[in-house]
């Protein structure tokens, strides 16, 4: 089955930038679609960013638009996260994870493949 482990960890200011990673393996199909979660604490897990099965279509809560920028390599094997303008409100734990649905979505109940989570800290 899909396997993701996710990097990129870090503490930064206001205002700056972090990149997150995610490597994707075990997958006996490529047409999967992907999704970017956070989870803060004392808070439901959120969707934050989605890519389709063709990496064409994406598309992202309105807290993160203009900010937030979800990616994936030719070969489906990295998928991004690339932040911009951070914000506090932006601290959480973040989840990748794959669904093998058609259709790629922002709620958690779709995906079924989940990564251990990477910390990222705005002060």
């Amino acid at each position: 089955h899909v396997q993701l482990v996710e990097s990129g960890e870090g503490s930064v200011q206001a205002g700056g930038s972090l990149t997150l990673s995610c490597a994707v393996s075990g997958y006996t199909s490529s047409d999967f679609c992907m999704d970017w979660f956070r989870q803060a604490p004392g808070q439901d897990r959120e969707g934050v960013a989605a890519i389709g099965i063709a990496g064409k279509d994406t598309y992202y809560a309105d807290s993160v638009k203009g900010r937030f920028t979800i990616s994936q390599d030719d070969a489906k094997t990295t998928l991004f996260l690339q932040m911009n303008s951070l914000k506090p409100e932006d601290t959480a734990m973040y989840y990748c994870a794959a669904t093998y649905n058609y259709f790629p979505s922002l709620s958690r109940y779709d995906y079924n493949y989940w990564g251990q989570g990477t910390q990222v800290t705005v002060s």
